[in-house]
């Protein structure tokens, strides 16, 4: 009723059909743009945080532990396409020192062959698999700016397990198994 009129005037049928039929359509829309964000980011597969279960040099044949007996590491791979990789041996003793820049020639050969740290971007194919990456820093410095694709990297997912798997330029073969963080 409006105040101003002076009558008892009704909405019209229309127009309470209108008022009514905007919240349903507001909530559906709202439905559909989440399911799609969902879905969108359910089609990344390598994306969170992963913990290096074990790491191998030459599986099938020499087997040796690439990051000793308790491998320590983690990978990250964030929805906005970056990634985070620091790779260590938690065996690596203490150095002497602890200022970071006086390690002895040992300490600091040990510490650089048995770790490892970079980071960068990353891409997926369609299906959400690993489909590349592009090093933007690391610990060893010969690796910034290197790309890597499928062919020279893969990155396989099953479930809350992730097997890496690449050749070392020398030709060793490597592989690095991983669990989601949950």
């Amino acid at each position: 009723m409006n105040p101003s009129s002076g009558g008892n005037k009704r909405p019209h049928k229309q127009e309470g059909k209108n008022m009514s039929i905007r919240p349903v359509i507001l909530a559906l829309a709202l439905s559909i743009s989440s399911s799609a964000l969902a879905q969108t980011a359910a089609e990344n597969q390598v994306v969170g945080t992963w913990r290096m279960m074990s790491a191998t040099i030459d599986p099938g044949r020499k087997n040796i532990s690439a990051y000793g007996e308790k491998p320590n590491g983690l990978l990250v791979f964030t929805p906005d396409m970056h990634f985070v990789e620091v790779l260590t041996d938690a065996d690596i003793p203490r150095f002497a020192s602890n200022a970071r820049g006086e390690g002895t020639d040992d300490e600091n050969r040990m510490a650089m062959s048995r770790s490892i740290g970079f980071f960068g971007t990353y891409t997926v194919d369609e299906k959400g698999e690993f489909s590349g990456n592009r090093v933007e820093g690391a610990t060893f410095p010969n690796w910034v700016g290197s790309v890597r694709t499928r062919d020279d990297l893969r990155l396989i997912v099953e479930g809350d397990r992730m097997t890496e798997q690449f050749r070392r330029p020398e030709g060793t073969e490597i592989r690095i198994e991983w669990q989601r963080v949950k």
